[in-house]
């Protein structure tokens, strides 16, 4: 598997640890729709979200929050909207990003950014 893949994958482990600890169910990863993915799909105070993670090693090109872009807030919110339909889901949602910055030490930072898109 290539070294971004791993990296993507790390990140969505932390971001699953971190969304617990905060008290989120987690209910789906890599919930897939067509040709789109959902990274991670939480429950919590009967708020179901839809968490896209984004992990990065160093910001030289950017912190890792900024490459989520208008084509994937499109495709994240479409199968989100397959998600509510499928399981009928009448209650509240939002999208958050959960940004991941890998250090040169090895240390990581965790950045949750709540209601990010509608």
């Amino acid at each position: 598997m290539a070294e971004h893949n791993d990296t993507g994958n790390w990140g969505e482990d932390q971001a699953v640890h971190y969304l617990e600890e905060k008290g989120y169910v987690i209910h789906f990863r890599n919930f897939r729709y067509s040709h789109a993915e959902i990274d991670i799909i939480a429950e919590k105070d009967r708020t179901m979200v839809f968490v896209e993670v984004k992990t990065r090693r160093g910001a030289s090109f950017g912190l890792p929050e900024t490459f989520v872009n208008p084509t994937k807030v499109r495709l994240v919110r479409r199968t989100a909207e397959h998600f509510i339909f499928t399981f009928d889901w009448k209650s509240d949602v939002r999208f958050d990003i959960i940004s991941i910055l890998i250090r040169e030490d090895g240390k990581y930072e965790i950045y949750h950014v709540e209601d990010a898109f509608y």
